[in-house]
């Protein structure tokens, strides 16, 4: 896997927080299903990891906890990228061992499988297939849906599946928002993310010329509004940005376009037009 787009001068999702309803039981969903490793837990709160060392999902469980509202923005579902189609051939057999109900897809730059937590959050797992083999028309990357080869995929490795392998990366998030000309004019002309496909009711944005960091869709309807803090779904996700001056000429651009960024320490935090949350880091 080339990991030049989640590395600087890229802008990459880090970390996804999300609600869960009972922290225990997702937990051992996260653990045991998709192989993270606990890296920290306090009370109602946790962060997992795949190297050991880097949390790139959290999960809370806060008070009064809701289940997952439909129809609303938020989370469509976040991505977690394995390096290789091995590590992806090995994750198959597991997850079809253990039972899970699963989708999967080809999408050209990639093949995918997609599951749920007990919260139905919706997860992908995917590996990339090399940027060498992606085909590009100007400024715009090839992307379908196309049924995935799996007897091909479980033939691609014999190794059991032993958890995330090191090199997992949070690949890319997706988000039902509201309105698609409000968020591609917050996603581009705010944060500085090219659009790279286009798909009836969505947009996929990224930066370096990845495939995608970031999906948008209005596929929860046109005006769908903001879940409530205490429902299960989304709570943020964080920009890495490679340093303090492209990270203070994004804030510049987000204020320009009428956001309104906050402060809070070493974090600038920001809504997007539907309400989602992006916290702004430095790598």
């Amino acid at each position: 896997m080339e990991n030049k787009f989640f590395e600087k001068p890229t802008v990459y999702v880090g970390e996804v927080n999300i609600n869960v309803t009972d922290l225990d039981k997702s937990l051992q969903f996260y653990k045991e299903i998709l192989g993270f490793q606990v890296l920290e837990q306090n009370g109602k709160k946790a962060s997992l990891t795949a190297d050991g060392k880097t949390a790139i999902l959290s999960l809370e469980q806060p008070e009064g906890a809701t289940p997952k509202e439909e129809r609303k923005s938020g989370l469509y579902h976040f991505a977690i990228l394995l390096p290789s189609r091995a590590d992806l051939s090995s994750f198959l057999k597991h997850i079809i061992k253990n039972g899970v109900r699963l989708g999967a897809s080809d999408h050209y730059v990639s093949e995918a499988l997609y599951l749920n937590d007990p919260d139905g959050n919706g997860i992908e797992v995917y590996r990339d297939r090399p940027a060498t083999e992606w085909s590009w028309t100007g400024d715009q990357v090839a992307m379908a849906t196309e049924p995935l080869d799996g007897e091909g995929l479980l033939a691609e490795s014999n190794e059991e599946w032993k958890g995330l392998p090191k090199g997992t990366v949070m690949g890319h998030i997706h988000l039902h928002v509201a309105d698609l000309d409000a968020t591609e004019n917050f996603y581009v002309n705010g944060l500085g993310f090219d659009i790279v496909t286009r798909y009836p009711g969505a947009l996929f944005a990224s930066t370096g010329r990845y495939h995608h960091h970031i999906g948008l869709n209005v596929w929860n309807g046109v005006g769908a509004k903001a879940p409530s803090s205490n429902s299960a779904g989304l709570n943020w996700f964080t920009l890495v940005f490679p340093d303090q001056e492209t990270r203070a000429t994004t804030v510049g651009k987000l204020e320009k376009i009428g956001a309104i960024v906050e402060q809070n320490g070493d974090v600038f935090e920001v809504k997007d037009p539907s309400e989602n949350t992006i916290q702004l880091i430095v790598g």
